[in-house]
């Protein structure tokens, strides 16, 4: 990247960009772009939105989406695949969790490249406990920061081989929440220690992966604010864990994070956070944000072009074989 580019990743209302989103885009260059299910009908109709989407920002734009599988997946039958959630999938495979997990999220690059989708918010490498809260909890890899580790490894190099960034989350653990962070602010108070121990271990394994994305939840060991915007947090993030990667927001308009949305962006970057996420498609709170978040400067562009550079063409692979592996791996269950 030469020119300017705004600090923001940014969804978009429908199923083709409005012309006020167009001249948006068109003026401020977001850095790129993600995907929900109210944008998506048809592969057409998901392939033109994208090409639209990289014409208006001016350059060859990320396009992200959450594909975990289970609960949360954006492309969804009976045109896609449908996946199991991803714990019980580890826990179906056994000691293959590894080339199990490696196998679905090659396969899940490859329906999203055909689309023009290049990123992938995952692995997610949150530790499941007894306490996790359900809107997380299948979500996650497993109960130890081991499991969780090697399965998350697996999970970005299938992403990776298939030409698709991965995305770590949640940057630095959301396992121990006990509350819907869409909903309201997790506090979770386990001393420093344990969580080193424990809840960062998965995101230090995992510290030269290109982009993460932070949680939103308080950790009173450190801060009393939230992490995306606590620069004790981050300094955490970038130290402790060594995580040199991109580093963008969970949602800035997730209820978890209280107050105007575009002090809540000049709140993130100023914590150490390199870009913002807004994903509902508001245009007023989205031309907010945009408007708080600038553009990218200095390390915050060297992260960004790092990321970008880190997009590599597929490994070529023969995906029904790949597939026949899976439901070998899986016992006969297949994807579903």
């Amino acid at each position: 990247m030469t020119s300017l580019i705004s600090a923001t990743i940014l969804g978009v209302a429908g199923t083709e960009l409005t012309a006020d989103e167009a001249a948006l885009f068109k003026e401020v260059r977001p850095f790129g772009f993600i995907l929900f299910a109210r944008n998506i009908e048809t592969p057409d109709q998901v392939r033109a939105l994208c090409d639209s989407l990289r014409k208006a920002a001016g350059h060859e734009a990320p396009i992200l989406i959450d594909q975990e599988g289970g609960r949360v997946q954006r492309l969804r039958g009976p045109v896609w695949r449908e996946w199991l959630p991803p714990l019980e999938q580890v826990q179906l495979a056994g000691s293959r969790a590894e080339d199990a997990m490696y196998a679905r999220y090659r396969i899940i690059a490859h329906e999203l490249l055909e689309l023009g989708v290049d990123a992938n918010c995952a692995p997610l490498v949150d530790i499941a406990t007894r306490q996790t809260h359900p809107f997380l909890k299948n979500r996650c890899y497993g109960h130890d920061a081991d499991t969780v580790a090697k399965v998350g490894r697996a999970v970005a190099n299938g992403l990776l081989d298939g030409g698709v960034l991965p995305i770590v989350k949640h940057i630095p653990g959301h396992g121990r929440a006990q509350v819907d962070s869409h909903l309201d602010l997790p506090v979770v108070e386990t001393d420093f220690e344990t969580l080193s121990d424990t809840d960062f271990r998965p995101f230090a394994a995992l510290n030269d992966l290109p982009m993460g994305m932070t949680a939103h939840l308080v950790y009173t060991a450190c801060d009393t604010r939230p992490a995306t915007t606590s620069p004790e947090m981050m300094r955490v993030i970038r130290d402790r864990i060594g995580f040199d990667g991109l580093i963008m927001t969970d949602d800035i308009s997730m209820k978890a994070l209280k107050g105007d949305l575009a002090e809540l962006s000049r709140q993130s970057l100023a914590a150490g956070c390199d870009v913002v996420l807004h994903c509902n498609g508001e245009f007023s709170e989205m031309t907010a944000v945009v408007g708080a978040s600038g553009s990218l400067e200095g390390d915050a562009r060297r992260r960004a072009d790092a990321a970008l550079a880190a997009r590599k063409g597929p490994i070529e692979v023969d995906i029904p074989v790949l597939e026949a592996k899976l439901t070998e791996l899986l016992h006969g269950r297949g994807n579903v």
